[in-house]
Protein backbone atom coordinates (compact mmCIF):
# COMPACT_ATOMS: atom_id res chain seq x y z
CA UNK A 1 0.00 0.00 0.00
CA UNK A 2 1.17 3.28 -1.05
CA UNK A 3 -0.41 6.77 -0.12
CA UNK A 4 0.46 9.69 -1.66
CA UNK A 5 0.85 12.12 0.31
CA UNK A 6 0.76 16.03 -0.16
CA UNK A 7 4.42 17.66 0.70
CA UNK A 8 4.50 19.64 4.06
CA UNK A 9 7.06 21.27 6.06
CA UNK A 10 6.62 18.85 8.83
CA UNK A 11 6.61 16.02 6.67
CA UNK A 12 9.99 17.51 4.50
CA UNK A 13 12.21 18.01 7.57
CA UNK A 14 11.16 14.70 9.24
CA UNK A 15 12.53 13.35 6.12
CA UNK A 16 15.72 15.24 5.59
CA UNK A 17 16.48 14.82 9.61
CA UNK A 18 15.97 10.91 9.00
CA UNK A 19 17.81 10.48 5.68
CA UNK A 20 20.02 13.18 5.32
CA UNK A 21 20.91 15.75 8.26
CA UNK A 22 23.65 16.98 7.25
CA UNK A 23 22.13 18.64 3.66
CA UNK A 24 20.19 20.80 6.55
CA UNK A 25 23.15 21.31 9.10
CA UNK A 26 21.43 18.37 11.17
CA UNK A 27 18.65 20.84 11.61
CA UNK A 28 15.62 19.05 13.41
CA UNK A 29 12.17 19.79 13.07
CA UNK A 30 11.28 21.10 16.56
CA UNK A 31 14.34 23.34 16.04
CA UNK A 32 12.91 24.57 12.57
CA UNK A 33 9.59 25.24 14.17
CA UNK A 34 10.95 27.31 17.17
CA UNK A 35 12.88 29.22 14.41
CA UNK A 36 9.36 30.09 12.55
CA UNK A 37 7.66 31.42 15.93
CA UNK A 38 10.45 33.26 17.16
CA UNK A 39 11.17 34.85 13.80
CA UNK A 40 7.12 36.06 13.58
CA UNK A 41 6.83 34.61 10.11
CA UNK A 42 3.56 35.41 8.89
CA UNK A 43 1.74 36.76 5.51
CA UNK A 44 2.45 40.19 5.03
CA UNK A 45 6.20 40.41 6.32
CA UNK A 46 9.30 41.52 4.24
CA UNK A 47 11.87 38.79 5.45
CA UNK A 48 15.40 38.56 5.21
CA UNK A 49 16.98 35.12 4.82
CA UNK A 50 20.58 33.57 4.67
CA UNK A 51 20.66 29.51 4.09
CA UNK A 52 22.34 26.99 3.46
CA UNK A 53 19.83 24.43 4.10
CA UNK A 54 19.44 23.16 0.67
CA UNK A 55 16.25 25.65 0.47
CA UNK A 56 14.14 23.66 3.86
CA UNK A 57 14.43 27.24 6.02
CA UNK A 58 13.06 28.80 2.69
CA UNK A 59 10.23 26.40 1.72
CA UNK A 60 8.95 26.90 5.26
CA UNK A 61 9.02 30.23 5.12
CA UNK A 62 6.72 30.63 2.11
CA UNK A 63 4.45 27.74 2.90
CA UNK A 64 3.86 29.84 6.10
CA UNK A 65 3.94 33.39 4.65
CA UNK A 66 1.23 31.36 1.64
CA UNK A 67 2.51 34.05 -1.11
CA UNK A 68 1.77 37.06 0.60
CA UNK A 69 4.21 39.18 1.45
CA UNK A 70 8.41 39.35 0.31
CA UNK A 71 11.65 37.34 1.03
CA UNK A 72 14.61 37.90 0.43
CA UNK A 73 17.41 34.96 0.07
CA UNK A 74 20.95 35.98 0.60
CA UNK A 75 23.25 33.23 -1.31
CA UNK A 76 27.14 32.42 -1.50
CA UNK A 77 28.64 31.06 -4.47
CA UNK A 78 27.08 31.19 -7.78
CA UNK A 79 23.17 30.87 -7.39
CA UNK A 80 20.83 29.98 -4.94
CA UNK A 81 20.14 26.07 -3.71
CA UNK A 82 16.46 25.32 -3.58
CA UNK A 83 16.75 21.80 -3.90
CA UNK A 84 13.83 21.17 -0.83
CA UNK A 85 12.04 24.24 -1.79
CA UNK A 86 11.16 22.37 -5.31
CA UNK A 87 9.76 19.47 -3.37
CA UNK A 88 6.83 21.99 -1.89
CA UNK A 89 5.48 21.90 -5.27
CA UNK A 90 4.14 26.23 -4.99
CA UNK A 91 2.65 27.60 -7.65
CA UNK A 92 3.93 30.63 -9.35
CA UNK A 93 2.12 33.14 -7.66
CA UNK A 94 4.17 32.29 -4.41
CA UNK A 95 7.32 32.70 -6.43
CA UNK A 96 6.79 36.38 -7.06
CA UNK A 97 7.23 37.64 -4.12
CA UNK A 98 10.91 35.79 -4.01
CA UNK A 99 14.05 37.68 -4.43
CA UNK A 100 17.50 36.72 -4.20
CA UNK A 101 20.84 38.58 -3.76
CA UNK A 102 24.51 37.90 -4.17
CA UNK A 103 26.27 37.83 -0.56
CA UNK A 104 29.65 39.24 -1.81
CA UNK A 105 27.81 42.52 -2.47
CA UNK A 106 26.28 43.11 0.46
CA UNK A 107 29.10 45.31 1.65
CA UNK A 108 28.56 47.48 -1.07
CA UNK A 109 25.16 47.73 -0.67
CA UNK A 110 25.58 48.89 2.97
CA UNK A 111 28.63 51.41 2.11
CA UNK A 112 26.62 53.17 -0.73
CA UNK A 113 28.98 51.89 -3.46
CA UNK A 114 26.82 49.28 -5.03
CA UNK A 115 25.59 49.84 -9.17
CA UNK A 116 23.91 47.68 -11.72
CA UNK A 117 27.22 47.22 -13.51
CA UNK A 118 28.32 45.56 -11.00
CA UNK A 119 25.49 42.53 -11.71
CA UNK A 120 27.22 42.17 -15.25
CA UNK A 121 29.77 39.66 -14.50
CA UNK A 122 27.13 37.75 -12.40
CA UNK A 123 25.09 36.14 -15.20
CA UNK A 124 27.32 35.26 -17.20
CA UNK A 125 28.92 33.07 -13.92
CA UNK A 126 25.60 31.84 -13.02
CA UNK A 127 25.36 30.65 -16.69
CA UNK A 128 28.62 29.05 -16.63
CA UNK A 129 27.25 27.40 -13.79
CA UNK A 130 24.44 26.17 -15.25
CA UNK A 131 26.26 24.78 -18.16
CA UNK A 132 28.82 22.86 -16.03
CA UNK A 133 25.59 21.63 -14.11
CA UNK A 134 23.84 20.58 -17.45
CA UNK A 135 27.28 18.56 -18.65
CA UNK A 136 27.40 17.06 -15.31
CA UNK A 137 24.20 15.69 -15.37
CA UNK A 138 24.44 14.57 -18.82
CA UNK A 139 28.06 12.75 -18.42
CA UNK A 140 25.50 11.43 -15.26
CA UNK A 141 23.30 10.06 -17.34
CA UNK A 142 25.03 8.76 -20.32
CA UNK A 143 27.47 7.05 -18.00
CA UNK A 144 24.18 5.56 -16.12
CA UNK A 145 23.41 4.33 -19.49
CA UNK A 146 26.61 2.90 -20.63
CA UNK A 147 25.90 1.02 -17.09
CA UNK A 148 22.55 -0.30 -17.85
CA UNK A 149 23.59 -1.43 -21.28
CA UNK A 150 26.80 -3.32 -19.49
CA UNK A 151 24.70 -5.03 -17.26
CA UNK A 152 21.99 -5.68 -19.88
CA UNK A 153 24.68 -7.08 -22.56
CA UNK A 154 25.10 -10.43 -20.64
CA UNK A 155 21.61 -11.39 -20.45
CA UNK A 156 20.64 -11.07 -23.90
CA UNK A 157 21.18 -13.84 -26.15
CA UNK A 158 21.03 -11.56 -29.61
CA UNK A 159 23.87 -10.45 -31.21
CA UNK A 160 22.08 -8.56 -33.63
CA UNK A 161 20.41 -6.24 -31.22
CA UNK A 162 24.11 -5.85 -29.51
CA UNK A 163 25.92 -4.61 -32.87
CA UNK A 164 22.73 -2.33 -33.37
CA UNK A 165 22.92 -0.37 -30.29
CA UNK A 166 26.83 -0.51 -30.34
CA UNK A 167 26.40 1.36 -33.98
CA UNK A 168 23.78 4.51 -32.74
CA UNK A 169 26.05 4.65 -29.42
CA UNK A 170 29.12 4.98 -31.73
CA UNK A 171 27.63 7.17 -34.46
CA UNK A 172 28.50 10.97 -34.03
CA UNK A 173 25.92 12.40 -35.78
CA UNK A 174 23.29 10.81 -33.93
CA UNK A 175 22.56 13.85 -31.88
CA UNK A 176 23.54 16.71 -34.12
CA UNK A 177 20.21 17.78 -35.42
CA UNK A 178 19.19 18.57 -32.27
CA UNK A 179 21.96 20.36 -31.11
CA UNK A 180 22.46 22.20 -34.07
CA UNK A 181 17.84 23.45 -34.36
CA UNK A 182 18.02 24.16 -30.93
CA UNK A 183 21.27 26.00 -30.82
CA UNK A 184 19.86 29.11 -31.45
CA UNK A 185 17.10 28.91 -28.99
CA UNK A 186 19.39 27.90 -26.15
CA UNK A 187 21.31 31.34 -26.50
CA UNK A 188 18.20 33.55 -26.69
CA UNK A 189 17.06 31.75 -23.73
CA UNK A 190 19.94 32.35 -21.96
CA UNK A 191 20.18 36.08 -22.85
CA UNK A 192 16.20 36.21 -21.70
CA UNK A 193 17.01 34.39 -18.35
CA UNK A 194 20.39 36.95 -17.73
CA UNK A 195 18.42 40.06 -18.24
CA UNK A 196 15.50 38.19 -15.89
CA UNK A 197 18.14 37.80 -13.19
CA UNK A 198 19.69 41.27 -13.25
CA UNK A 199 16.40 42.96 -13.02
CA UNK A 200 15.13 40.36 -10.04
CA UNK A 201 19.08 41.38 -8.45
CA UNK A 202 18.22 44.88 -9.22
CA UNK A 203 14.69 44.76 -7.21
CA UNK A 204 16.31 43.05 -4.76
CA UNK A 205 18.62 45.40 -3.97
CA UNK A 206 16.15 47.98 -3.85
CA UNK A 207 14.26 46.64 -1.26
CA UNK A 208 17.20 45.85 1.02
CA UNK A 209 18.60 49.69 0.72
CA UNK A 210 14.95 50.75 2.70
CA UNK A 211 16.16 49.03 5.86
CA UNK A 212 12.57 47.93 7.08
CA UNK A 213 12.97 44.36 6.70
CA UNK A 214 10.53 42.75 9.21
CA UNK A 215 12.69 39.81 10.38
CA UNK A 216 15.92 37.92 9.98
CA UNK A 217 16.81 34.68 9.74
CA UNK A 218 20.26 32.90 9.37
CA UNK A 219 20.56 29.04 9.14
CA UNK A 220 24.43 28.48 7.31
CA UNK A 221 27.15 26.33 7.55
CA UNK A 222 29.79 29.46 8.37
CA UNK A 223 29.86 31.76 11.24
CA UNK A 224 27.10 33.63 12.35
CA UNK A 225 28.79 37.20 13.65
CA UNK A 226 30.30 38.54 10.47
CA UNK A 227 26.69 37.69 8.80
CA UNK A 228 24.79 39.00 11.55
CA UNK A 229 26.64 42.08 12.16
CA UNK A 230 26.23 43.11 8.25
CA UNK A 231 22.47 41.79 7.65
CA UNK A 232 20.90 43.17 11.25
CA UNK A 233 21.57 46.56 9.46
CA UNK A 234 18.83 45.79 6.84
CA UNK A 235 16.37 45.25 9.48
CA UNK A 236 13.96 47.95 11.15
CA UNK A 237 13.77 48.47 14.67
CA UNK A 238 11.57 46.51 17.11
CA UNK A 239 11.45 43.47 14.70
CA UNK A 240 12.80 39.92 15.61
CA UNK A 241 16.13 38.20 13.85
CA UNK A 242 16.84 34.10 14.54
CA UNK A 243 20.30 32.58 14.27
CA UNK A 244 20.82 29.03 14.34
CA UNK A 245 24.20 26.50 14.15
CA UNK A 246 24.59 23.27 15.13
CA UNK A 247 26.97 24.05 17.77
CA UNK A 248 26.88 26.61 20.67
CA UNK A 249 29.94 28.24 20.44
CA UNK A 250 29.82 30.53 17.56
CA UNK A 251 26.88 31.67 19.01
CA UNK A 252 28.19 32.43 22.45
CA UNK A 253 30.82 34.59 20.43
CA UNK A 254 27.66 36.35 18.03
CA UNK A 255 26.13 36.67 21.59
CA UNK A 256 28.97 38.75 23.17
CA UNK A 257 29.59 40.31 19.79
CA UNK A 258 25.78 41.99 20.12
CA UNK A 259 26.05 43.14 23.80
CA UNK A 260 29.30 45.32 22.72
CA UNK A 261 27.54 46.63 19.83
CA UNK A 262 24.20 47.45 20.92
CA UNK A 263 20.80 47.58 19.11
CA UNK A 264 19.37 44.47 20.22
CA UNK A 265 17.47 43.34 23.42
CA UNK A 266 16.02 40.54 24.25
CA UNK A 267 18.86 37.79 23.38
CA UNK A 268 18.09 34.40 24.26
CA UNK A 269 20.32 31.53 23.61
CA UNK A 270 18.23 27.69 23.86
CA UNK A 271 18.38 24.75 22.72
CA UNK A 272 15.06 22.93 22.47
CA UNK A 273 14.53 18.98 24.34
CA UNK A 274 12.35 16.38 22.19
CA UNK A 275 11.77 12.77 23.10
CA UNK A 276 9.17 10.47 21.55
CA UNK A 277 6.36 8.52 23.06
CA UNK A 278 5.48 5.27 21.96
CA UNK A 279 1.45 5.47 22.78
CA UNK A 280 -0.37 2.13 22.48
CA UNK A 281 -2.71 0.73 24.68
CA UNK A 282 -1.16 -0.48 28.41
CA UNK A 283 1.92 0.18 26.73
CA UNK A 284 2.26 3.76 26.44
CA UNK A 285 5.87 5.32 27.64
CA UNK A 286 9.01 7.56 26.43
CA UNK A 287 11.45 5.70 23.62
CA UNK A 288 14.42 4.30 25.34
CA UNK A 289 16.12 6.21 22.24
CA UNK A 290 16.30 9.85 21.31
CA UNK A 291 17.76 12.90 19.65
CA UNK A 292 21.08 14.14 21.14
CA UNK A 293 20.70 17.64 19.67
CA UNK A 294 19.07 19.60 17.67
CA UNK A 295 20.90 22.68 17.22
CA UNK A 296 21.19 25.79 19.17
CA UNK A 297 19.01 29.09 18.18
CA UNK A 298 20.25 32.97 19.21
CA UNK A 299 17.19 35.20 19.44
CA UNK A 300 16.87 38.65 20.20
CA UNK A 301 14.85 42.00 18.94
CA UNK A 302 16.55 44.76 17.43
CA UNK A 303 15.84 48.42 18.79
CA UNK A 304 16.98 51.81 17.42
CA UNK A 305 20.27 52.79 18.53
CA UNK A 306 21.57 56.09 20.34
CA UNK A 307 23.33 58.07 17.50
CA UNK A 308 24.05 61.56 19.33
CA UNK A 309 27.32 61.25 18.43
CA UNK A 310 26.81 60.84 15.18
CA UNK A 311 23.96 63.82 14.87
CA UNK A 312 25.12 67.17 15.16
CA UNK A 313 22.06 68.89 15.91
CA UNK A 314 21.83 67.08 18.81
CA UNK A 315 25.54 68.19 20.45
CA UNK A 316 23.87 71.60 21.88
CA UNK A 317 21.60 69.46 23.68
CA UNK A 318 24.16 66.87 25.11
CA UNK A 319 26.24 70.06 25.68
CA UNK A 320 23.82 71.87 27.64
CA UNK A 321 22.51 68.42 29.32
CA UNK A 322 26.31 68.27 30.42
CA UNK A 323 26.89 71.92 31.67
CA UNK A 324 23.76 71.30 34.09
CA UNK A 325 25.74 68.11 35.19
CA UNK A 326 28.50 69.87 36.48
CA UNK A 327 26.71 73.11 38.00
CA UNK A 328 24.52 70.47 39.94
CA UNK A 329 25.70 71.50 43.98
CA UNK A 330 26.83 69.25 45.87
CA UNK A 331 25.08 67.02 47.96
CA UNK A 332 23.45 68.28 51.49
CA UNK A 333 24.96 66.84 54.53
CA UNK A 334 22.32 65.96 56.98
CA UNK A 335 22.71 67.52 60.65
CA UNK A 336 22.47 65.53 63.34
CA UNK A 337 20.67 67.29 66.05
CA UNK A 338 22.97 67.85 69.53
CA UNK A 339 21.70 66.05 72.28
CA UNK A 340 22.20 68.21 75.87
CA UNK A 341 23.61 65.52 77.81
Amino acid sequence: MITVVKPSTRILSVMYYAREPGKINHMRYDTLAQMLTLGNIRAGNKMIVMETCAGLVLGAMMERMGGFGSIIQLYPGGGPVRAATACFGFPKSFLSGLYEFPLNKVDSLLNGTFSAEMLSSEPKDNASVEESNGTLEEKQTSEQENEDSIAEAPESNHPEEQESMEIVSQDPDYKEPKESGSKKDYIQEKQRRQEEQKKRHLEAAALLSERNADGLIVASRFHPTPLLLSLLDFVAPSRPFVVYCQYKEPLLECYTKLRERGGVINLRLSETWLRNYQVLPDRSHPKLLMSGGGGYLLSGFTVAMDNFKADPSLKSSTSTLESHKTEEPAAKKRKCPESDS
